[in-house]
């Protein structure tokens, strides 16, 4: 309850910022198709947000990609002159400090289960060898450890976010199977058919040249290994994409902003969540990139996706 509770504390921020008495024209309106008398005010909120919800989601439609093989490459910072690479790897470090408390805030612990139905898929593999690609802080790797592979490695370019996860494995007594080291999606530093398993969760809409990281994954990844990725999504539903995109574009900048004090780490995210190629189009690119059985699986009304593929 308290972070449910801490997380509707974005209604009051931006109702004390409105003009409520502009609501007397819907007001009326409502009045008028429901042939009742003065709405509560319970009611009057719940209309206005809906009302605030619609301009967002026309707002939105300009940003949403057309799904396209075209991947649209979205910039930390639109006006430096360093690579998304760098620039990405500049934001992490950032805020690596507080990036476990942000996940979990911001995603109100939804985000735990997401990678529980990952770790099922990777699971079924009985792995030995499991590569974790763009691990930032550990995570994914960390829940890994409970299907006793033999080793998990876990990658990253930001070093700080690293330093964090190394933080949370030694806690957890798990420094002799996670191994945590810098490396580059895009050029991978480790032999052919090196892994039964390559995931990678909430890291590949990062990457500079998508393809690119995604056939390095499949050259790393045995013959018969599986690839689990999971992503955010559009979803489809009119009422939860409505909620979804009003959550992006105003209250996740907002608080992440607030806690982290890096101004365009959480505006960056809902911009490369839009035009990043989802569901099936994500899906012909990991064809392209050698990978056969391909499938997505959405989760949370598709707020989120979970790919596996083999190759």
């Amino acid at each position: 309850m308290p972070e449910v509770f801490a997380n509707l504390v974005w209604l009051v921020i931006i109702l004390i910022n409105e003009d409520l008495p502009t609501l007397e024209r819907p007001i009326n309106a409502y009045s008028g198709l429901l042939g009742g008398g003065q709405p509560s005010t319970v009611g009057l909120l719940i209309r206005y947000v809906a009302e605030r919800i619609s301009i967002v989601v026309c707002t939105f439609a300009g940003m949403q990609s057309d799904n396209s093989d075209t991947v649209v490459k979205i910039l930390p910072d639109a006006g430096s002159n360093l690579s998304k690479k760098a620039q990405v790897a500049e934001m992490f470090n950032n805020i690596a400090g507080k990036y476990d408390f942000l996940n979990h805030f911001l995603s109100m612990g939804i985000d735990k289960g997401w990678r529980k139905k990952a770790i099922r898929e990777v699971g079924m593999m009985k792995p030995k060898q499991i590569l974790d690609v763009a691990t930032g802080t550990g995570d994914l790797a960390i829940a890994a450890a409970d299907l006793q592979p033999d080793k998990i490695t876990g990658i990253d370019i930001a070093t700080q976010m690293l330093d964090e996860g190394r933080k949370k494995i030694a806690e957890k007594r798990l420094d002799k199977l996670i191994q945590l080291q810098e490396g580059d999606s895009e050029a991978l530093q480790f032999a052919d058919n090196n892994f039964d398993i390559v995931m990678c969760a909430y890291g590949v809409r990062n990457f500079e040249h998508l393809e690119a990281g995604l056939k390095e994954m499949n050259r790393v990844l045995r013959k018969g290994g599986k690839l689990v990725i999971l992503e955010f999504s559009h979803p489809k539903q009119f009422q939860v994409k409505q909620f979804y995109q009003f959550y992006f574009k105003y209250i996740l900048p907002f608080f992440g902003k607030l806690f982290s004090k890096h101004s365009r780490a959480y505006t960056y995210l809902p911009e490369s969540v839009m035009a990043f190629p989802e569901g099936k189009a994500f899906c012909d690119i990991l064809s392209k990139c050698g990978y056969t059985d391909i499938k997505a699986r959405p989760l949370t009304f598709g707020v989120t996706t979970l790919y596996t593929a083999f190759k």
